[in-house]
């Protein structure tokens, strides 16, 4: 089954997704949620576990991005579709692209996470301006053997691509 679905069928897993993050506020989480699925089935869930495992990066997305390729034994997921309760902060949409889904479909967006009260929104506006302006200086420094690490990457016959 492709990963391409039917509108009826989004709706179906992106209420699957609310759900989840309406629990998980109920549980004392963050109002988000995801599922991660393939060929009509959840192979990965997650909730935001951000304050509840003191992890800035345990957010809906990347949990249950975690959750489906550990289901799957592989770290692509290609032919499959995220959901999520909201429209992936800028973490989860490179989580998403490293992981290869083929979609992303989401029900709220970055104003109502701003609404809110998440970072979403300002973080979009962040990467839209030069590093120069930014609070937290993200700065290159030159050492010796910098390289050396992709030098040994493109080295190693037995490399697995991803």
């Amino acid at each position: 089954m492709s990963a391409g679905t039917t509108v009826g069928t989004d709706e179906r897993w992106l209420s699957e997704a609310v759900r989840l993050a309406v629990g998980n506020v109920a549980d004392g989480g963050g109002p988000f949620g995801a599922v991660v699925v393939e060929g009509g089935a959840v192979l990965g869930q997650g909730v935001n576990r951000v304050t509840r495992d003191n992890d800035p990066t345990a957010h809906a997305e990347v949990v249950a991005i975690r959750a489906a390729c550990r289901a799957r034994g592989d770290f692509s997921l290609a032919g499959t579709v995220l959901y999520a309760s909201c429209e992936p902060c800028p973490l989860c949409l490179a989580a998403s692209l490293w992981s290869r889904v083929d979609r992303v479909v989401y029900a709220a967006d970055r104003y109502d996470a701003a609404r809110g009260g998440f970072d979403d929104l300002e973080f979009y506006r962040l990467f839209a301006t030069e590093r120069s302006e930014w609070k937290t200086e993200v700065a290159a420094v030159d050492v010796p053997g910098a390289i050396r690490p992709f030098e040994a990457w493109l080295a190693k016959a037995d490399r697995v691509q991803y």
